[in-house]
Formats: structure tokens, C-alpha cells, sequence
């Protein structure tokens, strides 16, 4: 997994994760909804969640963790892993909490609100989620200050450049 990452970096490997996921989960709708007219749709779904099972394990389940840690500087670090790791496992916990009741009022749609939340986490990692792979965290922080400042605002980085040179 380790060689991967490194490989095609987390950005890329994680929206392709995410896009994955999705495609499985409307697989495993179709699957479920036309399970009662073709009784060959039980592999589709079986495979679908496979599949859904195996982007996960390649994309969001572990990068995330990347990400959160070279997102933030070493001071901040603990605190940003710690809410990252509460968050996923409150979000883990109330889908494994209420699965059951939103399967039984959504019935084989069930799969749809996940393809529907995926497709908004994958739009939102796709236009807000830089690429950290090779990039210090000076780096990463300019990234997002060059989309809230001017193009003309200079990064710290290139002010620490300036006053050297002078």
C-alpha cells in the first residue's frame, strides 16, 4: 500500500478510490432492484460489493490519514489526527447504528445514498483536496493560501526567499 501511495500519490489514488466506490454502490442498487426479475443480478451485487469493498481499502481507508498528517504542521498535528480519527469513527458508528432502519425504509435503494454522498465527497476532494505527495507542509499551507489570497500575495516561503537574497 505504502509503494502505491508513494507511486501515484494520494490525491489521485483517492478520488480514484471514491469513484470506484461509487460505481459499485449504483452496481449494487442496480443489482438489488432488479434482483427479483433476473436472478443472475445476485452476482452483480455480490461482485459490487467486492469491488466497493476493495476501493475503499485502496483509496479512503487509508489515505485520509496520509493526508491529515501533512496537512498540518507538527504543532497542530495530534489535535488534527484526533479529530480526524473521532469524526471517522462517529460516522462509523452511526452507519453501523442505523443501516438496518434506513435499509428497511429505502429498501434496495439503500446503495443510493452512498453513490449520492460519494459523488459529494469525491466533487469535494476533486476541487478542494491538494496533491501532498513530495510537498512539505510550507508547501501544502501555500497551496491553499494562493486560492484564499491575490495572485499577486507572496507565501511565506517566498518571503523567507527575498529577505535572504537581500
Amino acid at each position: 500500500q505504502v509503494f502505491l501511495v508513494e507511486k501515484t500519490g494520494r490525491r489521485s489514488l483517492f478520488l480514484a478510490g471514491l469513484m470506484g466506490m461509487l460505481i459499485s454502490a449504483v452496481a449494487m442498487t442496480v443489482g438489488l432492484v432488479l434482483l427479483s426479475e433476473f436472478a443472475w443480478m445476485s452476482y452483480v451485487s455480490m461482485v459490487a460489493i467486492f469491488l466497493f469493498v476493495i476501493f475503499f481499502e485502496v483509496g479512503p481507508g487509508p489515505i485520509p490519514w496520509f493526508i491529515v498528517a501533512e496537512l498540518f504542521s507538527q504543532g497542530p498535528r495530534p489535535a488534527a489526527i484526533a479529530v480526524a480519527g473521532f469524526c471517522n469513527w462517529t460516522c462509523n458508528f452511526i452507519v453501523g447504528m442505523c443501516f438496518q432502519y434506513i435499509a428497511d425504509l429505502c429498501g434496495p435503494y439503500v446503495f443510493a445514498i452512498f453513490a449520492a454522498l460519494l459523488l459529494v465527497f469525491f466533487l469535494f476532494a476533486y476541487f478542494k483536496v491538494p496533491e501532498t505527495k513530495g510537498k512539505s507542509f510550507e508547501e501544502i499551507a501555500a497551496v491553499f493560501r494562493r486560492k484564499k489570497l491575490p495572485a499577486k500575495a507572496m507565501t511565506e516561503l517566498e518571503d523567507l526567499r527575498g529577505s535572504e537574497e537581500a
